[in-house]
């Protein structure tokens, strides 16, 4: 096979595939064969092998009309949170390991409705708890650059597999920064868009009002590919938005390509206040190197405040443990999922099967939770936090008064080492620093691949925008991949 697959994107491939270069079968068959190759990243937790080989040999057959999604016959990854009819969708728990769906999910719907083929589901933290993929009962992920060290999470496993060429993109969810976080961790790019502009249907749930799902990939144009395949609003989801969505890869190629000096005037701030405490010297490095890269583009920079964002963190963990607390409620072992033989009335029925259904992670979420919603509490904390919440979304609203892009590090420091956090809860949690404010915000924000540090590991910068603002990002990270394409389309194993 004389064309380069892993280093092309998916406009390349479909190009390919189209003339004939290659054919869908031996597309998928290369990513089928390195996912064997590299199965101790421990990425997959289940793989289609037989299924897109069928898929792959369908497409083959069929061929391709002028009017076909440029992901058709791309072998694409879905984060195992995701419902795929008559696969089964564990949430990397033992409580769901033995859970087969009866639905799609509309993102898993939109993919198989374009002609993508859904190679496997990917691990992850369990129930998407998690910055670092170490919590799974499948076992934790592993970084393709320092296989010592955390892909991130909870959506490590989708990260890793685009990172190490296991699949061309994968579908994460994001509820703190589980696609940005990952995708900082291991050089490639992930999107957080608007709350409501990607389907939650057939997603389990772990924090409504913050969880999104997000595209990853490892250049621009395959991420705007991935994210106009399944935007818009869905029916079946009443939080999604009736606001008609435009195709950000045709913008790109229509009007930003060739015209780059018209779309690099805009203004991008910098909370510079936020840029202390616990930030790594090499990533606020790396971040000095993409504002002199930005500027010399044409983007203009102001200063801003962004008072109310040091309260995001303990906001954060107070709405989602709570949330958590309430979704994970149905889990009982009685209706679905994992049921315990040791109990001897109902009551321990209940306990015995989320005790020992549960990992110790998820457990900590649901006490924390349940303690902010109970009698006495819920007003000194529950609705305290939707408060400052509501005050955070404000600052984003003032400062884009004045900017049209926020930039920030997607991560305070590089990919940190696997056992390394784990005993200290609190600790880890302040990897999501840069992170939770966009999701509290329900803002959109793309996070792109930087520099390198001195260990060798991945640096990741992210663009905040306004709402629904998801062009602006896409227009930004386009002229920076330009300027700086050695940052982007890495593939970490050979």
């Amino acid at each position: 096979m004389s064309f380069d697959i892993l280093n092309s994107s998916i406009l390349a491939l479909n190009k390919a595939l189209r003339e004939k270069k290659i054919s869908c079968r031996e597309l998928t068959e290369l990513y089928l064969k390195r996912i064997k190759k590299y199965k101790d990243l421990n990425a997959y937790i289940s793989v289609f092998e037989d299924e897109s080989l069928k898929r792959a040999e369908s497409v083959d057959k069929d061929g391709f009309s002028e009017n076909d999604s440029v992901l058709r016959g791309i072998p694409v990854s879905l984060k195992d949170i995701f419902m795929f009819k008559g696969h089964k969708t564990t949430c990397a728990s033992k409580m769901l390991s033995d859970h087969v769906s009866v639905y799609n999910a509309t993102v898993t719907k939109r993919l198989e409705d374009k002609g993508a083929i859904v190679i496997g589901k990917n691990n992850m933290d369990e129930f998407a708890m998690g910055s670092s993929n170490e919590h799974s009962f499948y076992g934790p992920v592993l970084n393709p650059w320092d296989t010592a060290r955390v892909a991130g999470g909870s959506s490590g496993g989708s990260a890793v597999a685009v990172s190490a060429g296991l699949s061309q993109i994968s579908y994460g969810t994001d509820t703190g920064g589980s696609v940005r976080l990952p995708a900082s961790y291991t050089s490639i790019c992930a999107l957080k868009p608007t709350y409501g502009r990607v389907s939650r249907y057939g997603v389990v749930a772990f924090a409504s009002s913050l969880d999104q799902p997000g595209p990853m990939a490892r250049n621009v144009e395959d991420l705007a590919a991935a994210f106009d395949a399944v935007a818009g609003h869905d029916e079946k989801d009443s939080t999604t938005s009736t606001r008609q969505y435009q195709s950000i890869l045709g913008h790109i190629k229509n009007n930003v390509d060739g015209n780059e000096k018209k779309f690099c005037k805009k203004c991008i701030g910098i909370p510079r206040d936020f840029l202390k405490e616990g930030l790594d010297p090499e990533v606020l490095k790396s971040f000095e190197s993409v504002v002199s890269v930005l500027e010399k583009a044409g983007f203009s920079f102001k200063d801003i405040k962004l008072p109310h964002a040091k309260y995001a963190l303990d906001v954060y963990y107070i709405i989602n443990t709570a949330e958590a607390s309430s979704n994970l409620a149905r889990y009982d072992g009685i209706r679905y999922g994992f049921r315990s033989t040791e109990f001897s009335d109902l009551k321990g029925l209940y306990s015995s099967s989320r005790s020992l259904g549960f990992g110790e992670e998820v457990k900590r979420r649901i006490a924390l939770g349940t303690f902010v919603l109970s009698a006495g509490y819920y007003d000194a904390y529950f609705i305290k936090a939707a408060k400052v919440r509501r005050l955070i979304r404000r600052d984003f609203e003032e400062a884009y008064k004045t900017c049209d892009m926020i930039l920030l590090p997607t991560a305070p420091t590089t990919a940190f080492k696997i056992g390394e956090k784990t005993s200290d809860p609190m600790t880890m949690y302040l990897s999501d620093i840069y992170t939770v404010p966009v999701n509290l915000a329900s803002i959109p924000s793309l996070s792109f691949p930087s520099e390198f540090g001195s260990d060798n590991m991945p640096i990741g910068m992210q663009l905040l925008g306004r709402h629904f603002d998801e062009q602006t990002l896409f227009e930004a990270a386009w002229l920076l991949q330009k300027e700086r394409p050695d940052w982007f389309n890495k593939v970490s194993v050979k």
